[in-house]
């Protein structure tokens, strides 16, 4: 029977050489066999696997929940494949959604119309608040980086609106991937996330790493912040603060001291 090395099955499922390796060590998809020189070999079968853990992870479905639908043995081939088809179906009304959201803010930008906070609100769905804008602007409104912020945004043109909905919606997937594979913080992946969060955060005001942890523990001590990312993935808002809090840790920072500087 051909059997297929880690090199070939990562470029033919479109995923690379270490996401393999980490589902192996989690036992979502254990290649049946080994070489004589102890390296993974994929059988069909195995490949077979990887294909409906892909398609179960479209849904954003954590990876060992994935594993025990795929352990069950109740659980055929063809209710797989339908509850698969559903998943999907369901993700694609989402998706539909996002793209008749932008199409609308593309149109409202060529007729040089202002969008105010209520009508993005109304156009990006439940996952945006209005009144998150008055209440920073009550908050900072009085200090340089409120000031430096607000310059910044008024500059952005339709174009850089859009890239920055791109980059969000990037960040925001790839926290969530993370966060599902088991990425511990303060390891060396969960401190490249959270200088990429960090990263973002700068685009739109000077972030130090102080700041960044006073932004992250509102994901957990605001209710909406913490069900904007519990809703992505339940879990999601505290992992995310853990995970800029023990990267700040490693930069020196004082987490019993933090200050707005």
């Amino acid at each position: 029977m051909t059997t297929r090395t880690v090199g070939q099955v990562a470029e033919l499922v479109g995923v690379s050489v270490r996401t393999l390796h980490h589902w192996d060590e989690l036992g979502v998809v254990v290649p049946s066999e080994r070489s004589s020189a102890d390296y993974r070999l994929y059988k069909e079968a195995d490949i077979k696997r990887l294909h409906q853990v892909l398609l179960y992870r479209e849904s954003g479905m954590p990876l060992s929940v994935i594993k025990q639908l795929l352990d069950d043995a109740s659980v055929n081939e063809k209710e797989h494949l339908l509850q698969q088809r559903d998943l999907l179906k369901k993700r694609i009304s989402q998706l539909q959604g996002n793209v008749a959201a932008i199409e609308q803010l593309i149109r409202m930008n060529i007729m040089g119309k202002k969008i105010s906070a209520e009508e993005r609100a109304k156009i990006l769905g439940d996952g945006w608040d209005p009144a998150w804008e008055e209440e920073a602007e009550e908050r900072w409104g009085h200090t340089e980086d409120w000031k430096r912020s607000q310059n910044r945004v008024s500059t952005m043109d339709r174009e850089d609106w859009m890239q920055a909905n791109r980059n969000v919606s990037m960040l925001e997937s790839t926290l969530a991937e993370a966060f599902q594979e088991g990425i511990e913080p303060g390891t060396e992946r969960a401190n490249e996330l959270a200088e990429m969060h960090r990263d973002w955060l700068t685009s739109y005001t000077d972030a130090s790493h102080s700041k960044q942890v006073l932004m992250a523990r509102l994901y957990t001590e605001d209710e909406r912040f913490a069900a904007y990312y519990n809703d992505r993935v339940d879990g999601l808002a505290e992992w995310l603060r853990d995970v800029i809090e023990a990267n700040a840790i490693a930069n020196g920072i004082d987490l019993d001291n933090v200050q707005w500087q």
